[in-house]
């Protein structure tokens, strides 16, 4: 949902017939009398009378009569669900056409509306999402009550379970964020709201990509970015699939808390092995339950980051079991189960060999590209570039051999 900029708005007629519309939406269900009582003001309002400036050119008048109307929407009233929905995209057309897109005016009509929204019963709940999403999308592409409008709509369909509906994507909140004239922080806390809605869902990895961008878009000057640099290092460690802690040390944010706890352990993560993370524990010996990370776990992660590290040394060549035992401190039995681990996780890709008691490896991930990944990448380069040299000069050789031979069959 929200995806799109096209909305079904319900508009024909002058802004008279269109007023009386929404009045008898609103009254549809009253008694004839209750109808009369209530349709009167309205109809006084529109009237055109002398000494009074034309309506079509009267826009405070307008907004008045359109006041009236607000005031008096409930809820969602007893139409069916086109009705409904075309009636609010009646309202929202309505209040672009009177107010600036992002004046106090505004926002206070659209919380107004949120609010109505949010208390009524779950059993019409797609048909909010309709509305709201449609609110979205009438709403100019820059304005400040886009992410108001969508923060609402992510809450209440989380509130019921039902976050994936939207279908939100990373390529369209990176593009409305770009859109929108808010304040940096103001873009942060919209990215905390979607985050914390897939948590809520069971979703840790989807919002550990939102939390990240969370960070990321935090001034690291801001109050509290410290703190939430911190929990988004603890979280990027307590997954138990990610493995790329590369990206955190590109957030200003997270650089800057160089000098918790946390991160000396981000950065054996990202570059060391199980010696260094034994190090680090024996000497923060409450850290893990402060952050709520568990060793056992954590343990099991750095092993195949220390895997995937010594397999990158070894691509196109065999692994030999026992290295894999020295790096990772496990028996030798139990080197295949930690390969097969490690090639599950995605960070190496190879062939096991029990004849030879190794790891032939085809490609692995380097956890991060400094120098070192580049001399190895060269020197396999290099190696690659020989092999292929070899094989031209088999393929020269025997063309040349060939030529001779045609020749002596000519004489």
């Amino acid at each position: 949902m929200a995806g799109t900029d096209s909305v079904s708005v319900f508009a024909e007629g002058t802004f008279e017939e269109q007023i009386q519309e929404l009045v008898n939406y609103i009254v549809r269900n009253r008694s004839e009398e209750e109808r009369a009582a209530f349709i009167r003001p309205f109809q006084e309002a529109l009237k055109k009378s002398e000494g009074r400036k034309s309506l079509e050119d009267d826009v405070e008048r307008k907004r008045n009569i359109f006041k009236m109307v607000v005031v008096e929407v409930k809820g969602l009233g007893d139409g069916g669900e086109k009705e409904i929905e075309g009636f609010f995209n009646l309202l929202f057309s309505h209040l672009y056409s009177l107010y600036a897109s992002d004046g106090p005016e505004t926002k206070d009509y659209v919380n107004a509306f949120i609010q109505l929204l949010i208390v009524e019963p779950a059993t019409q709940k797609f048909l909010k999402y309709r509305i709201l999403s449609n609110l979205f999308n009438a709403t100019e592409h820059t304005s400040s009550i886009r992410p108001l409008v969508y923060s609402s709509l992510v809450q209440i369909s989380s509130a019921n379970g039902d976050l994936d509906v939207l279908q939100i994507t990373r390529t369209n909140v990176e593009k409305w964020l770009s859109e929108w004239t808010v304040p940096p922080t103001e873009k942060a806390s919209f990215l905390k709201t979607i985050s914390g809605a897939y948590e809520a869902e069971s979703q840790p990895e989807i919002s550990y990509e939102y939390e990240r961008l969370y960070v990321q878009t935090l001034p690291a000057t801001s109050p509290g970015a410290q703190e939430s640099a911190i929990d988004l290092i603890a979280t990027a460690l307590r997954l138990p699939n990610v493995f790329d802690f590369d990206p955190l040390f590109k957030l200003d944010a997270v650089i800057s808390a160089k000098d918790h706890e946390l991160f000396s352990l981000l950065q054996i993560f990202l570059s060391d092995g199980l010696q260094e993370f034994n190090v680090w524990v024996d000497s923060h010996p409450d850290a893990l339950n402060k952050h709520k990370l568990d060793r056992s776990r954590l343990e099991h992660k750095i092993r195949l980051l220390t895997l995937a590290s010594l397999a990158f040394q070894y691509v196109g060549r065999n692994l030999p079991y026992s290295k894999v035992a020295e790096a990772l401190q496990v028996d030798l039995a139990e080197v295949e189960k930690w390969a097969i681990d490690v090639i599950r996780a995605q960070l190496v890709w190879g062939k096991l060999s029990q004849t030879t008691h190794s790891l032939y490896v085809t490609r692995a991930t380097a956890r991060t590209f400094e120098k070192e990944q580049w001399e190895a990448l060269q020197k396999r380069l290099l190696a690659w570039k020989s092999g292929l040299n070899g094989i031209l000069d088999v393929v020269v050789n025997a063309k040349r051999l060939a030529g001779l031979g045609e020749t002596q069959d000519v004489a």
